[in-house]
Protein backbone atom coordinates (compact mmCIF):
# COMPACT_ATOMS: atom_id res chain seq x y z
CA UNK A 1 0.00 0.00 0.00
CA UNK A 2 1.94 3.46 -1.02
CA UNK A 3 1.33 6.75 1.34
CA UNK A 4 -1.25 8.20 -0.97
CA UNK A 5 -3.68 5.14 -0.43
CA UNK A 6 -2.63 4.98 3.44
CA UNK A 7 -3.76 8.80 3.06
CA UNK A 8 -7.30 8.16 1.63
CA UNK A 9 -7.93 5.45 3.96
CA UNK A 10 -7.29 7.68 6.91
CA UNK A 11 -8.77 11.03 5.76
CA UNK A 12 -12.17 12.03 7.33
CA UNK A 13 -15.03 10.83 5.80
CA UNK A 14 -17.37 13.57 4.20
CA UNK A 15 -20.38 13.71 5.90
CA UNK A 16 -23.89 13.26 4.51
CA UNK A 17 -25.34 16.20 2.75
CA UNK A 18 -28.73 15.60 4.70
CA UNK A 19 -26.89 15.61 7.70
CA UNK A 20 -25.58 19.22 6.58
CA UNK A 21 -29.00 20.39 5.58
CA UNK A 22 -30.76 18.99 8.62
CA UNK A 23 -27.89 21.03 11.20
CA UNK A 24 -28.52 24.41 8.56
CA UNK A 25 -32.40 24.55 9.23
CA UNK A 26 -31.19 24.46 13.23
CA UNK A 27 -30.38 27.70 13.15
CA UNK A 28 -33.97 28.59 12.11
CA UNK A 29 -34.84 27.86 15.69
CA UNK A 30 -32.88 30.74 16.79
CA UNK A 31 -35.43 32.95 15.35
CA UNK A 32 -38.69 31.12 16.43
CA UNK A 33 -38.56 33.18 19.80
CA UNK A 34 -38.52 36.47 18.21
CA UNK A 35 -41.00 35.59 15.55
CA UNK A 36 -43.28 34.63 18.43
CA UNK A 37 -42.60 37.58 20.47
CA UNK A 38 -43.10 39.69 16.82
CA UNK A 39 -46.38 37.81 16.26
CA UNK A 40 -47.93 38.01 20.04
CA UNK A 41 -46.65 41.91 20.17
CA UNK A 42 -46.91 43.65 17.39
CA UNK A 43 -49.22 41.17 14.46
CA UNK A 44 -51.72 40.32 16.67
CA UNK A 45 -52.67 43.52 18.29
CA UNK A 46 -52.34 45.18 14.98
CA UNK A 47 -55.31 42.31 13.85
CA UNK A 48 -57.29 42.77 16.76
CA UNK A 49 -57.45 46.28 16.03
CA UNK A 50 -58.61 46.05 12.86
CA UNK A 51 -61.30 43.54 14.11
CA UNK A 52 -62.48 45.22 17.31
CA UNK A 53 -63.24 48.42 14.51
CA UNK A 54 -65.64 47.07 12.77
CA UNK A 55 -67.60 46.20 16.02
CA UNK A 56 -70.27 48.19 18.56
CA UNK A 57 -68.91 48.16 22.02
CA UNK A 58 -70.67 48.81 25.53
CA UNK A 59 -67.71 48.48 28.08
CA UNK A 60 -65.39 45.56 27.29
CA UNK A 61 -68.33 43.67 25.59
CA UNK A 62 -68.29 43.35 21.84
CA UNK A 63 -71.46 44.00 20.02
CA UNK A 64 -72.49 43.74 16.92
CA UNK A 65 -70.65 44.01 13.52
CA UNK A 66 -70.94 47.60 12.35
CA UNK A 67 -68.90 48.07 9.46
CA UNK A 68 -67.35 51.06 9.12
CA UNK A 69 -69.51 53.08 11.49
CA UNK A 70 -66.60 54.08 13.82
CA UNK A 71 -64.58 55.09 11.17
CA UNK A 72 -67.53 57.77 10.38
CA UNK A 73 -68.16 58.72 13.45
CA UNK A 74 -64.38 59.80 13.89
CA UNK A 75 -64.26 61.84 10.90
CA UNK A 76 -67.81 63.32 10.86
CA UNK A 77 -68.89 63.31 14.35
CA UNK A 78 -68.13 66.20 16.81
CA UNK A 79 -66.22 66.63 19.44
CA UNK A 80 -64.07 63.53 17.60
CA UNK A 81 -63.54 64.84 14.00
CA UNK A 82 -62.22 68.53 15.69
CA UNK A 83 -59.73 66.98 17.94
CA UNK A 84 -59.02 64.52 15.35
CA UNK A 85 -57.71 67.22 13.27
CA UNK A 86 -56.09 69.66 15.48
CA UNK A 87 -53.87 66.07 16.99
CA UNK A 88 -53.26 65.55 13.16
CA UNK A 89 -51.64 69.25 12.51
CA UNK A 90 -49.97 69.17 15.81
CA UNK A 91 -48.33 66.13 14.46
CA UNK A 92 -47.18 67.29 11.45
CA UNK A 93 -45.81 70.16 13.28
CA UNK A 94 -44.00 68.16 15.43
CA UNK A 95 -42.38 66.49 12.65
CA UNK A 96 -41.37 69.19 10.71
CA UNK A 97 -39.87 70.84 14.14
CA UNK A 98 -38.35 68.28 14.77
CA UNK A 99 -36.76 67.36 11.48
CA UNK A 100 -35.38 71.10 11.47
CA UNK A 101 -33.89 71.53 14.85
CA UNK A 102 -32.30 67.94 15.00
CA UNK A 103 -31.62 66.40 11.18
CA UNK A 104 -30.56 70.02 10.09
CA UNK A 105 -28.16 70.31 13.25
CA UNK A 106 -27.48 66.18 13.99
CA UNK A 107 -26.27 66.52 10.10
CA UNK A 108 -23.71 69.91 10.71
CA UNK A 109 -22.44 68.26 13.53
CA UNK A 110 -21.35 65.22 12.17
CA UNK A 111 -19.90 66.70 9.25
CA UNK A 112 -17.64 68.57 12.49
CA UNK A 113 -16.53 65.37 13.44
CA UNK A 114 -15.82 63.96 10.24
CA UNK A 115 -13.46 66.43 9.67
CA UNK A 116 -10.70 65.06 11.59
CA UNK A 117 -11.37 67.19 14.74
CA UNK A 118 -9.34 66.15 18.06
CA UNK A 119 -11.66 64.69 20.42
CA UNK A 120 -14.13 63.40 18.30
CA UNK A 121 -15.03 59.81 20.50
CA UNK A 122 -15.21 62.34 23.29
CA UNK A 123 -17.91 64.58 21.18
CA UNK A 124 -19.91 61.43 19.82
CA UNK A 125 -19.77 59.85 23.47
CA UNK A 126 -21.07 63.57 25.00
CA UNK A 127 -23.92 63.89 21.70
CA UNK A 128 -25.40 60.66 22.21
CA UNK A 129 -25.72 60.25 26.03
CA UNK A 130 -28.98 61.70 26.58
CA UNK A 131 -30.58 59.46 24.24
CA UNK A 132 -29.33 56.53 27.03
CA UNK A 133 -31.93 58.09 29.55
CA UNK A 134 -35.41 57.23 29.58
CA UNK A 135 -37.92 59.56 27.94
CA UNK A 136 -40.12 59.47 30.57
CA UNK A 137 -37.26 60.77 32.97
CA UNK A 138 -36.08 63.26 30.04
CA UNK A 139 -39.64 64.65 30.61
CA UNK A 140 -40.34 65.14 34.09
CA UNK A 141 -36.91 66.44 34.59
CA UNK A 142 -37.44 69.21 31.66
CA UNK A 143 -40.79 70.06 33.25
CA UNK A 144 -38.77 70.81 35.88
CA UNK A 145 -36.15 73.05 34.54
CA UNK A 146 -38.66 74.74 32.63
CA UNK A 147 -40.98 75.40 35.55
CA UNK A 148 -41.69 79.39 35.48
CA UNK A 149 -41.67 79.59 39.62
CA UNK A 150 -38.29 78.01 40.44
CA UNK A 151 -37.27 76.56 36.92
CA UNK A 152 -33.20 76.47 36.14
CA UNK A 153 -33.89 78.51 32.60
CA UNK A 154 -35.70 81.36 34.20
CA UNK A 155 -33.53 81.62 36.96
CA UNK A 156 -30.64 81.76 34.50
CA UNK A 157 -32.03 84.37 31.84
CA UNK A 158 -33.15 86.91 35.32
CA UNK A 159 -29.37 86.11 36.69
CA UNK A 160 -27.53 87.03 33.46
CA UNK A 161 -29.99 90.23 32.80
CA UNK A 162 -32.42 88.56 29.94
CA UNK A 163 -35.66 88.25 32.85
CA UNK A 164 -37.80 89.49 30.11
CA UNK A 165 -37.16 86.50 28.17
CA UNK A 166 -38.38 84.40 30.90
CA UNK A 167 -42.12 83.12 30.75
CA UNK A 168 -44.06 80.04 31.21
CA UNK A 169 -42.59 77.85 28.57
CA UNK A 170 -44.99 75.29 28.93
CA UNK A 171 -47.66 77.06 29.92
CA UNK A 172 -48.42 79.40 26.88
CA UNK A 173 -49.98 77.60 24.06
CA UNK A 174 -47.77 79.49 21.60
CA UNK A 175 -44.24 77.83 22.79
CA UNK A 176 -45.73 75.10 24.27
CA UNK A 177 -45.31 72.69 21.71
CA UNK A 178 -42.50 74.31 20.11
CA UNK A 179 -40.38 73.72 23.52
CA UNK A 180 -41.26 69.89 23.78
CA UNK A 181 -39.78 69.91 19.85
CA UNK A 182 -36.84 71.39 20.85
CA UNK A 183 -36.78 68.48 23.99
CA UNK A 184 -37.48 65.97 21.67
CA UNK A 185 -34.61 67.24 19.03
CA UNK A 186 -32.36 67.58 22.29
CA UNK A 187 -32.95 63.60 23.21
CA UNK A 188 -32.24 62.96 19.54
CA UNK A 189 -29.45 64.83 18.60
CA UNK A 190 -26.27 61.94 19.28
CA UNK A 191 -28.78 58.99 17.84
CA UNK A 192 -29.09 60.85 14.23
CA UNK A 193 -25.77 62.25 14.36
CA UNK A 194 -24.01 58.47 14.81
CA UNK A 195 -25.91 57.79 11.40
CA UNK A 196 -25.02 60.47 9.53
CA UNK A 197 -21.46 59.83 10.57
CA UNK A 198 -21.45 56.62 9.17
CA UNK A 199 -23.20 57.23 5.86
CA UNK A 200 -20.28 60.33 5.88
CA UNK A 201 -18.10 57.93 6.53
CA UNK A 202 -18.89 55.74 3.43
CA UNK A 203 -18.09 58.15 0.56
CA UNK A 204 -14.80 57.89 -0.84
CA UNK A 205 -11.81 60.68 -0.36
CA UNK A 206 -11.09 59.91 -3.92
CA UNK A 207 -14.83 61.67 -5.08
CA UNK A 208 -13.58 64.84 -2.75
CA UNK A 209 -10.14 65.04 -4.09
CA UNK A 210 -11.79 64.88 -7.63
CA UNK A 211 -14.10 67.64 -6.84
CA UNK A 212 -11.24 70.19 -5.73
CA UNK A 213 -9.78 69.73 -8.95
CA UNK A 214 -12.16 71.01 -11.06
CA UNK A 215 -12.86 73.54 -8.38
CA UNK A 216 -16.01 72.43 -6.12
CA UNK A 217 -15.78 73.87 -2.71
CA UNK A 218 -17.15 74.97 0.14
CA UNK A 219 -21.32 75.03 0.37
CA UNK A 220 -21.17 73.10 -3.75
CA UNK A 221 -19.26 70.28 -2.37
CA UNK A 222 -21.72 70.14 0.51
CA UNK A 223 -24.98 70.23 -1.55
CA UNK A 224 -23.70 68.58 -4.53
CA UNK A 225 -21.50 65.66 -3.45
CA UNK A 226 -21.81 65.56 0.68
CA UNK A 227 -25.71 65.46 0.64
CA UNK A 228 -25.98 63.41 -2.64
CA UNK A 229 -24.19 60.58 -1.46
CA UNK A 230 -24.98 60.78 2.02
CA UNK A 231 -29.08 59.85 0.76
CA UNK A 232 -29.30 56.49 2.46
CA UNK A 233 -28.62 57.64 5.70
CA UNK A 234 -30.57 61.06 5.66
CA UNK A 235 -33.63 58.91 4.15
CA UNK A 236 -33.21 56.51 7.07
CA UNK A 237 -33.49 59.31 9.61
CA UNK A 238 -36.51 61.40 7.57
CA UNK A 239 -37.87 57.88 7.69
CA UNK A 240 -37.44 57.41 11.65
CA UNK A 241 -38.19 60.66 12.60
CA UNK A 242 -41.39 60.99 10.45
CA UNK A 243 -42.68 57.63 12.62
CA UNK A 244 -41.38 58.58 16.02
CA UNK A 245 -43.43 61.97 15.56
CA UNK A 246 -46.57 60.21 14.57
CA UNK A 247 -45.82 58.24 17.22
CA UNK A 248 -45.05 60.68 19.97
CA UNK A 249 -46.53 59.93 23.31
CA UNK A 250 -44.18 59.32 26.41
CA UNK A 251 -42.40 62.89 26.22
CA UNK A 252 -45.76 64.91 25.84
CA UNK A 253 -47.41 62.50 28.80
CA UNK A 254 -44.62 62.99 30.60
CA UNK A 255 -44.37 66.63 30.44
CA UNK A 256 -48.08 68.22 29.37
CA UNK A 257 -50.38 65.08 30.81
CA UNK A 258 -52.80 62.74 28.55
CA UNK A 259 -54.76 66.04 27.76
CA UNK A 260 -52.04 67.63 25.82
CA UNK A 261 -52.36 70.84 28.09
CA UNK A 262 -52.63 73.94 28.14
CA UNK A 263 -55.92 74.10 26.11
CA UNK A 264 -54.94 70.94 24.46
CA UNK A 265 -52.27 73.02 22.57
CA UNK A 266 -49.89 70.17 22.91
CA UNK A 267 -52.36 67.23 21.68
CA UNK A 268 -51.44 64.36 19.29
CA UNK A 269 -53.08 61.30 17.66
CA UNK A 270 -51.09 59.74 20.83
CA UNK A 271 -53.08 61.32 23.20
CA UNK A 272 -55.87 61.29 21.51
CA UNK A 273 -55.60 57.83 21.39
CA UNK A 274 -54.97 57.10 24.80
CA UNK A 275 -57.91 59.18 25.73
CA UNK A 276 -59.92 57.83 23.49
CA UNK A 277 -59.31 54.32 24.33
CA UNK A 278 -58.61 54.50 27.89
CA UNK A 279 -60.75 58.00 28.73
CA UNK A 280 -64.26 58.94 28.97
CA UNK A 281 -64.39 60.54 26.03
CA UNK A 282 -66.49 58.12 24.01
CA UNK A 283 -68.41 56.76 26.36
CA UNK A 284 -68.81 53.09 25.60
CA UNK A 285 -68.02 52.74 22.77
CA UNK A 286 -64.26 53.40 23.57
CA UNK A 287 -62.77 50.54 22.52
CA UNK A 288 -64.29 50.57 18.82
CA UNK A 289 -63.45 54.59 18.46
CA UNK A 290 -60.01 54.05 19.79
CA UNK A 291 -59.70 50.47 17.35
CA UNK A 292 -60.34 52.95 14.49
CA UNK A 293 -57.98 55.72 15.32
CA UNK A 294 -55.12 53.03 15.58
CA UNK A 295 -56.13 51.49 12.49
CA UNK A 296 -55.82 55.03 10.45
CA UNK A 297 -52.44 55.56 12.65
CA UNK A 298 -51.40 52.51 11.16
CA UNK A 299 -52.31 53.63 7.54
CA UNK A 300 -50.86 56.84 7.79
CA UNK A 301 -47.53 55.95 8.82
CA UNK A 302 -47.70 52.81 6.66
CA UNK A 303 -48.63 54.45 3.65
CA UNK A 304 -46.23 57.94 4.53
CA UNK A 305 -43.21 55.82 5.06
CA UNK A 306 -43.74 53.26 1.97
CA UNK A 307 -44.30 56.93 -0.12
CA UNK A 308 -40.91 58.42 1.42
CA UNK A 309 -39.14 55.58 0.57
CA UNK A 310 -39.95 55.24 -3.14
CA UNK A 311 -38.84 58.90 -2.90
CA UNK A 312 -35.71 58.69 -1.53
CA UNK A 313 -34.74 55.60 -3.53
CA UNK A 314 -35.59 57.48 -7.04
CA UNK A 315 -33.75 60.13 -5.79
CA UNK A 316 -30.75 57.67 -4.92
CA UNK A 317 -31.01 55.79 -8.37
CA UNK A 318 -30.99 59.31 -10.28
CA UNK A 319 -27.67 60.26 -8.67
Amino acid sequence: MTAIDRAKEHAPKPKPAKKKRSARHLVHLFLLPSLLFYVGFMVYPIFQALLNSFFSWKGLVRGDFIGLQNFIRLFTESPFKETFTRALGHNVVYFIGTMVFKLVIAFALAMIIHSKIKGKELFKALFFLPKLLSVIVVGYLFSLILNPSYGALNQILTVIGLESWARPWLGDPKTALNTIILVNSWYGFGFAMLIFLVGLQAISNEIYEAARIDGASGLRMVFKITIPLAMPSIMIMTILTFIGAFETFELIFAMQGSSGSPYFSTDVLGLYFYRLAFGSVSGGDSIGLGSALAVVLLILISGATAISMFFFKRKEVEH
